[in-house]
């Protein structure tokens, strides 16, 4: 039975206009599936569904979200993260309908795709960043003029030097803000864009925090989850409606562990007041 899949020209070009053809009449695409952004049941004989194509270093997947979820795209990452984002799509020790296949402007990697399916939530860990700070990071909803709006409140557990440096001091802030965050007094409004970085989500779950790379080509992880963070339905619900999370960082002991949303937004008040916080909006990428 023909699909109503949306096949985008990138993703077409890296799999192929035979496979397209494949996947648009149904030969090789699920019926039903697990959106890879809401993790809701979609059934792409029903409902536009999009194909979004995951590429690492040497392998590479083919997922399905609705379309109202993520447009149609190829996403750059690396194997490291696309391994991570395989073992999230299909379970640890679970058995996922797979399709593998050569890119013709890839012969060397294999693509498979990939039928989602729910797993068990997983603890959150954190990366080290230089001077073994660890980033602790916080997801949860921040209302913003009238509306809510999906943020991760960043703060390291340590004070960061800045690379090479031999002083004591702490430059997380400096750091970030020569990235392009912008420094906030308040929380008044939506912050600007920050184009090239994204936040990764791989079948509902957060996977990373991507940066440009210094050396051109895919994006790097600047922060990176061990094991994927649970993210909540409404959390999950708003980044899909807004296609992007607000990053609030800001440094050591200036935010605290907060148990609810109110007291995390009062702790940002007080930050940004205080001229403690850093903040951008980055685009949602996912699979």
């Amino acid at each position: 039975m023909p699909r109503m899949l949306d096949v985008s020209d990138e993703v077409r070009a890296e799999i192929g206009d035979e496979e397209a053809a494949r996947l648009l009449a149904g030969e090789s695409a699920p019926g039903s599936y697990d959106c890879t952004s809401c993790r809701t049941p979609g059934d792409s004989a029903q409902e536009r569904t999009s194909t979004v194509l995951f590429i690492g270093d040497e392998t590479a997947v083919l997922a399905f979200a609705h379309a109202t979820c993520l447009p149609s795209q190829v996403v750059q990452v690396t194997e490291e993260q696309l391994q991570g984002a395989v073992r999230a799509i299909g379970g640890t020790g679970a058995e996922s309908p797979q399709q593998q296949y050569q890119s013709p402007q890839h012969p060397q990697q294999q693509y498979e795709a990939v039928q989602q399916t729910p797993q068990e939530p997983q603890p959150q860990a954190a990366n080290l960043v230089p001077e073994q700070a660890v980033l602790g990071v916080t997801s949860g909803l921040v209302l913003l003029q009238g509306e809510l709006h999906p943020a991760l409140v960043v703060e390291p557990t340590a004070p960061v030097a800045r690379p090479g440096s031999l002083g004591s001091g702490d430059d997380f802030l400096p750091l970030l803000i020569e990235q392009g965050f912008m420094p906030l007094t308040e929380l008044a409004g939506v912050p600007p864009v920050l184009h090239g970085w994204s936040v990764l989500l791989a079948a509902g779950q957060l996977h990373a925090v991507l940066q440009p790379s210094p050396n051109g080509g895919r994006p790097v992880a600047w922060w990176q989850a061990h094991q994927p963070l649970q993210v909540t339905d409404g959390w999950r619900a708003a980044a899909n409606k807004h296609q992007q999370v607000l990053m609030f960082a800001a440094p050591v002991g200036s935010i605290g562990r907060q148990p609810r949303e109110d007291l995390l937004r009062d702790a940002l008040d007080k930050a940004a007041a205080n001229g403690k916080l850093v903040a951008s909006a980055l685009p949602l990428a996912g699979i």
